[in-house]
């Protein structure tokens, strides 16, 4: 398995239980011990970096360092084509203190409304993840993954978090279907996610 083996800790370096549930799925065939930094009492350190890539170093590092262990680190967001990008890798940030993104999807749709961005086409987007992971004593290694689609107003389904409600995938040039994340299980979503990609690029180089 490389610099993993089974029965390993891996801390995965977030306080988001949503994003706990998912990367503990993800690595249950590899036998491995998963917990949160957060479980751990580690801080969440300040996200000074300009990238995805950045960020997820930095965290990823952080807990490594606080934990001894070997640490994985998530940096995602929304990137929404008619908004030049943003909110990138300021997508929990909107969201604010509070994390409360049914305020920072509004946002996003008063945003696209300013814009005349209301057809599909217009309302192009992608969710990004870089995950990292860290292991003392070795180079820290980055893996990313994306997923394209489109923004629909009003969000809709209770599943997944942040943006997944008015997030809709697309494969190539076509919807996966017209359901969102946010109406998709979790398994479906699994398939189709940009964490999950990364995920996959992770486990092919690392978990072997």
């Amino acid at each position: 398995m490389g610099l993993i083996k089974r029965g390993d800790t891996l801390v995965f370096a977030t306080h988001n239980p949503a994003k706990i549930r998912e990367i503990g799925e993800m690595v249950s065939p590899f036998r491995l011990t998963v917990v949160s930094a957060g479980s751990l009492g580690l801080p969440e350190p300040e996200e000074t970096g300009a990238t995805f890539e950045a960020n997820a170093i930095l965290k990823a590092e952080a807990a490594a360092q606080g934990s001894g262990h070997a640490s994985l680190a998530d940096d995602s967001g929304l990137v929404v084509d008619a908004l030049g990008g943003d909110p990138g890798i300021y997508s929990a940030r909107w969201a604010g203190p509070s994390k409360d993104f049914s305020a920072a999807m509004r946002l996003i749709e008063d945003k696209l409304e300013a814009a005349s961005a209301r057809t599909p086409d217009k309302r192009r987007a992608r969710f990004v993840a870089v995950l990292a992971l860290s292991v003392p004593g070795a180079p820290t290694r980055t893996f990313r993954g994306e997923v394209e689609g489109h923004l629909v107003w009003p969000p809709r389904g209770p599943n997944g978090f942040g943006y997944d409600p008015m997030f809709v995938p697309r494969d190539g040039q076509h919807a996966t279907s017209e359901r969102t994340f946010g109406e998709m299980e979790p398994h479906e979503k699994a398939q189709l996610s940009h964490r999950a990609r990364a995920f996959n690029a992770f486990a092919h180089a690392i978990l072997k």
